[in-house]
């Protein structure tokens, strides 16, 4: 596909959608002023506002606690499906009437820049959905590939390229590169105000502090977090345990919950008996990439549990030649759970969503859209 120390570029035309229609309003409770049913998120617009409650610590001296009571499911309980497919198809239709509104009110769309090294199954994969989802959304895309064996240099000049051409408002770096590749450095030459996966120092810093804003969310904890809004999940004052501690999923993940008021546990590769931690879990979300790690015995009773694993295993029966099981071993989790995410269809598709979702908020940024 990608040729030998050659760049390849391709333009994708815009598409636009007729029959956008409006998000079905949530629920849940939020920490923000309120729901505005002609949002395209139902999470808080301002992470600033998830600041407001203090921290009070009021511990009381006695010890007569009441224990609580298990939750107690019948055996031919199944988890009720959290549909990311479905939510996602609503928001990028609801990007796609602010991006026509911004063609015809100041004739500007949003651009998204994508830098692809090597030919991953998983990576083709992904940036395929991609290009299919900015052109329901209207979006300028542009796919710069590079063979596995290209220099660091030559994907920094095309990630300064994009940096320089105003027409486009967001950049990507398919992850993982090439393990030749120093995937800091790279990421690090992604101009601030474009770093739409929200992976700049700068973006994860103002993530982890209070008071502070960042421009951008990583996108796969984003879409985690609006999947639960949606779903009306409460997440303040829940337990909730991130099985994962990456920049991409864990990482983020954590402190976007922390944001919402949970008290959170990370799990890591080191802990000892992580499923005695994961039982006294009320949200789960895992993101390692260990197909079925997760079994149902880690399940609290009545939990949520959201899988945002992905591991590719052979079947011919594929169109691609192979599909995508997660971390949680769903058959097992789902007779346990309240609410859980399928693998594929859960997950995936939010980030996306989130993706376009930020390159709409940096062109709106940009030209001062309202």
């Amino acid at each position: 596909m990608a040729l030998k120390n050659k760049v390849k570029s391709v333009v994708v035309t815009t598409v636009w959608r007729k029959n956008a229609f409006l998000l079905v309003s949530s629920s849940s409770r939020t920490f923000a002023t309120g729901y505005d049913d002609n949002r395209i998120l139902k999470s808080p617009s301002s992470l600033v506002s998830l600041d407001d409650f203090p921290d009070v610590w009021n511990y009381s001296s006695s010890t007569n606690y009441s224990e609580s009571s298990t939750l107690k499911l019948a055996s031919d309980h199944t988890a009720r499906v959290i549909d990311g497919k479905q939510v996602s198809e609503e928001i990028i239709s609801n990007v796609a009437t602010e991006v026509t509104r911004m063609k015809k009110t100041i004739g500007e769309v949003p651009g998204l820049g994508v830098i692809l090294v090597g030919e991953r199954k998983d990576s083709l994969t992904y940036v395929r959905n991609k290009i299919t989802a900015c052109e329901e959304a209207g979006i300028k895309f542009k796919l710069t590939e590079f063979s596995d064996n290209c220099t660091e240099d030559e994907v920094c000049d095309a990630i300064m390229r994009f940096n320089a051409d105003p027409s486009f408002h967001g950049i990507l770096v398919q992850l993982p590169l090439s393990q030749h590749l120093n995937e800091e450095k790279i990421l690090n030459v992604v101009k601030l105000e474009k770093d739409v996966d929200g992976f700049h120092p700068v973006n994860m810093g103002n993530l982890a502090m209070r008071g502070r804003e960042p421009l951008f969310v990583p996108c796969t904890p984003k879409g985690c977090v609006e999947l639960l809004i949606r779903y009306g999940v409460e997440i303040m004052g829940k337990k909730a345990v991130v099985i994962g501690r990456s920049n991409i999923v864990g990482l983020p993940a954590s402190l976007l919950l922390q944001r919402h008021h949970a008290t959170v546990t990370i799990v890591t590769a080191l802990t000892p008996n992580p499923e005695e931690i994961t039982r006294d879990a009320d949200i789960l979300i895992s993101g390692v990439g260990v197909p079925n790690m997760v079994r149902g015995s880690w399940v609290k009773p009545g939990a949520v549990v959201v899988d945002v694993g992905t591991y590719p295993i052979e079947d011919k029966s594929c169109e691609q030649g192979y599909r995508l099981i997660g971390d949680v071993c769903y058959e097992e989790a789902s007779r346990v759970a309240s609410l859980i995410t399928p693998v594929p269809g859960g997950v995936g598709p939010m980030t996306v969503a989130m993706l376009l979702y930020n390159t709409l908020e940096s062109a709106t940024r940009k030209y001062n859209f309202v």
